[in-house]
């Protein structure tokens, strides 16, 4: 199931579009006596997935076959206007180094077909499994950008050129850049926590480059370490610094996010908001952290935290 909000500008308009959206949701569900989970993978197990018999889907079904079998998995995608293309691909560059950053305050899904993985995002482990996933290249240009996405159809690995697993990407059919990094979001309010940061990034890379300044060239290698650390730890753990390459307690990579952020933040009002997210999230737990601690509660807890969430 997916649900998206119109265009937003403010916090406060995209918080009442996904409160609407959820609300509509959970109504629905109820109508056929389901419910909706606000979580990133499935805690308990169910039916077996059906395939698609034809179309696009049938052709995602036969390339990955057992990858897509099981794959049950919801994500938070966050879409930032952008100018052009070539421009998305010079701000994608900056973005690298953070997008682990953003799973670890994202990590939401800690359960998976009833049993606990021992990771805060199982649904991005998930989704490592497919080719090409995780932090992109370095691109020089759009037209390497492009030549890199056509290569991997090329080779077999994706269905078509509207396709990629990476973790932020430039859609094929949208003026956008689209960060797909986050587990889906507990509340609302994580929810709006992350798009904020989101287009905060963005906002930074573009001052960068108006600035003239060079992306950093994370390693291929230690951002993929930085992923699968924020996968298993969330925020309760160590974190990967983007700077130094070396381990840090997390705390400190969410320090160096928010400082990175900050005059983009202040710019369009919402650095307090990003702020008081931040703190409740160190201070209370990441959505897979809450998950556990319902269910020492019993099953029943957990459920009806994962239905009930605004």
């Amino acid at each position: 199931m997916e649900s998206a909000t119109g265009i937003c500008t403010t916090g406060h308009e995209l918080r009442a579009q996904l409160r609407r959206g959820r609300r509509f949701l959970r109504e629905a569900a109820s109508l056929h006596g389901t419910a909706v989970a606000a979580t990133g993978t499935s805690v308990l197990s169910g039916p077996a997935v059906l395939g698609a018999n034809d179309g696009r889907f049938a052709r995602i079904d036969e390339l990955y076959r057992g990858m897509v079998a099981d794959y049950e998995a919801c994500g938070c995608h966050v879409h930032v206007g952008m100018p052009d293309r070539e421009t998305g691909v010079a701000v994608l560059n900056h973005l690298r180094p953070w997008l682990p950053a953003l799973l670890a305050l994202s990590a939401n899904s800690p359960f998976d077909h009833g049993r606990d993985t021992g990771y805060g995002s199982w649904r991005m482990v998930q989704q490592s499994r497919f080719p090409g996933s995780g932090v992109p290249p370095y691109f020089a240009d759009l037209a390497a950008y492009d030549d890199e996405v056509a290569r991997l159809v090329d080779c077999g690995a994706l269905v078509d050129e509207a396709m990629s697993f990476w973790l932020v990407r430039l859609p094929s059919r949208l003026p956008t850049i689209e960060f797909r990094v986050a587990d889906t979001a507990l509340t609302v309010d994580e929810a709006v926590l992350q798009a904020l940061l989101s287009r905060a990034l963005v906002r930074r890379a573009l001052a960068d480059l108006a600035q003239g300044l060079a992306a950093p060239r994370l390693s291929g290698q230690v951002a993929a370490a930085a992923v699968w650390t924020a996968a298993r730890d969330g925020l309760d753990g160590s974190a990967v610094h983007p700077a130094l390459a070396q381990q840090v307690p997390v705390e400190r990579v969410v320090a160096a996010l928010l400082e990175h952020v900050r005059p983009a933040l202040e710019d369009t009002g919402d650095l307090e908001f990003v702020r008081e997210g931040v703190r409740r999230l160190l201070r209370d737990g990441t959505g897979a952290r809450r998950q556990r601690h319902a269910l020492a509660a019993g099953l029943p807890a957990l459920l009806t935290m994962l239905t009930g969430e605004a």
